[in-house]
């Protein structure tokens, strides 16, 4: 392989023409007949045996010319690439500009990763505050525990209160006239869920079990069916059932069944560290965010556009497998909410950008600053890897290739190094 040409066009693409000699040409030719002569009928030959001059003669000259090209391009191209020094992004558009008796000459218009320029990224001032842990949180934390082992219990020496799960049954009239898809028998609802139409549940509130009465609501105007939007109804109820939550009572006893602790105290503070935690790490996680803001606006490149479809593509994907371990997949996620392909591009092209636009601020710094891992870092990398997977290394290793590992931690240490190098700064008075 040759390159002979190795220029930006006036779209920002880079043009690659290439030459592949003629004997290289010529032994795929061969290869391209031998593979295709079996299925090709000749008269006067028995398939698979008429010469290749007989069929070139009979389909022209460039009769395994394509079959050809195809094999002899993707090599091709590749070594064209390296020489050239160039990382391409998206998809080539490939041309054959001449092939004769000197060889074969092709074209590549391709898009390549943008040269990046990047200034002042230490010393970068960021707010960050932890905000601290709240007796209320703990308190809301340990209700969960105790809803989450609650009981339901039957209330009969009192009227319906909000929090209570009523059993109904019911029947609509719409000018005393029943209505299809308005009764229920036995039906659960639990009070202040506003489950039912507006106003339903508030007119349950205050009867007794066994009690019969009516319900007037009006139907939202923007009801999913058309018939009742709007509409004034009145429900035939029954209270047949009035049930309440009771939760345990908050002691070392209910502490012991439900952790590893022996008195609420200790209980209380394990919840303390948990909240401590979750706030340190949603207070890293903004700081980094907006870290990566400030980088992006530093950030001087001519990205081209295929880089953002790539990655809103992968984006897509990993979306889609996320679904798939949930038992779901796009097709159905699209039939359940309505959403298309395209939606789903458009709402996740803005976090693409970002991505592509962190990556190669990050590069660039890794390259800046000489950040190389070390032998042992890529190994421990390998490492991890493997056991998040449940894999063995070398499994691992034949599928991911040590560029990848490098380039990634390169971004990943560039990244640290930015964070150690930030000056922290209070948050301003009206930040909330």
């Amino acid at each position: 392989m040759t390159l002979t040409k190795n220029e930006k066009n006036e779209q920002g693409q880079v043009v690659l023409e290439f030459k592949v000699e003629k004997d290289i040409f010529d032994a795929a030719v061969e290869k391209e007949y031998r593979k295709e002569v079996k299925n090709i009928n000749v008269p006067g030959f028995r398939k698979g045996k008429a010469p290749r001059s007989v069929i070139e003669r009979m389909y022209g000259k460039g009769a395994f010319y394509e079959g050809a090209f195809n094999a002899i391009l993707p090599g091709a191209f590749d070594e064209a690439v390296k020489e050239a020094g160039i990382v391409v992004v998206g998809q080539p558009e490939f041309d054959v500009v001449s092939c004769d008796e000197n060889g074969v000459v092709f074209s590549a218009v391709v898009y390549v990763k943008p040269e990046v320029e990047i200034k002042d990224y230490f010393g970068i001032e960021v707010a960050k505050e932890v905000a601290p842990v709240t007796e209320e949180e703990i308190d809301n934390e340990i209700f969960g525990v105790r809803n989450r082992n609650s009981r339901e219990t039957d209330v009969a020496d009192r009227a319906a209160e909000n929090g209570d799960t009523a059993t109904i049954d019911f029947e609509g009239f719409l000018d005393e006239v029943p209505f299809e898809g308005g009764k229920g028998t036995d039906y659960a609802l639990e009070l202040g869920s506003n489950t039912f139409i507006p106003g339903f549940e508030d007119q349950i509130v205050g009867h007794n079990v066994g009690d019969a009465f009516d319900v007037n609501v009006t139907f939202p105007e923007e009801y999913h069916a058309p018939d009742l939007a709007g509409k004034a109804a009145v429900f035939k109820v029954t209270l047949n059932k009035l049930q309440k939550i009771e939760l345990p009572e908050l002691d070392d006893e209910f502490v012991k069944d439900v952790s590893e602790f022996d008195t609420v105290d200790e209980y209380r503070a394990d919840w303390k560290a948990k909240l401590e935690k979750q706030h340190e790490d949603s207070a890293n996680a903004a700081f980094e965010n907006d870290l990566m803001k400030v980088l992006m606006d530093k950030l001087v490149a001519d990205i081209p556009e295929p880089m953002f479809v790539e990655e809103t593509e992968n984006f897509v994907r990993d979306y889609d497998n996320r679904l798939r371990m949930q038992g779901l997949d796009l097709n159905t996620y699209f039939k359940y909410t309505g959403m298309t392909l395209e939606q789903l591009r458009e709402q996740m092209r803005p976090q693409a950008e970002s991505q592509v636009k962190c990556r190669l601020a990050l590069e660039k710094i890794a390259e800046l600053e000489n950040i190389v891992p070390t032998d042992d870092e890529v190994a421990e990398e390998y490492a991890t890897i493997a056991k998040a997977y449940n894999m063995d290394v070398e499994k691992v290793k034949s599928m991911i290739t040590s560029d990848a590992i490098i380039a990634d931690m390169k971004v990943k240490k560039a990244m640290e190094l930015v964070k150690e190098k930030a000056v922290i700064v209070a948050k301003p008075a009206d930040a909330e």
